[in-house]
């Protein structure tokens, strides 16, 4: 891998990491019903054009903390085809921190195509 290609991986994952929370609980939000951890990778890999696709593994740190914060439910149900899966659904305190999320990523997104303008 050329430094350019390692320099590439380092900012999409730094773009990554600040945005994923968003876009869960966008997903969420979004959700007629609750969902578990494949079906909200599969929303996220569908609607974000594979951009915001990656190792399904790395979503479940991410969706306890935002539990953890008091953003989203979860509860367990058994599986008829294996283990059993903890489903989430966003709350009125998720929904308040969304509003508030999508209002700061706007602002910033705002900034940055700005400052980007005539760059080709």
């Amino acid at each position: 891998m050329s430094e350019l290609d390692a320099q590439l991986r380092k900012f999409q994952k730094e773009l990554s990491t600040g945005t994923v929370s968003l876009a869960l609980l966008a997903v969420l939000a979004k959700a007629p019903e609750p969902l578990y951890g494949y079906l909200i990778a599969k929303e996220l890999e569908r609607v974000g054009e594979g951009v915001l696709s990656g190792k399904q593994s790395a979503l479940y740190p991410v969706l306890r903390n935002l539990e953890g914060a008091g953003l989203l439910e979860s509860h367990v149900e058994p599986s008829v085809a294996g283990p059993p899966r903890r489903y989430y659904r966003i709350n009125d305190d998720g929904r308040a921190v969304l509003r508030q999320w999508i209002a700061a990523w706007k602002a910033t997104r705002d900034s940055v195509e700005s400052v980007l303008e005539g760059i080709n």
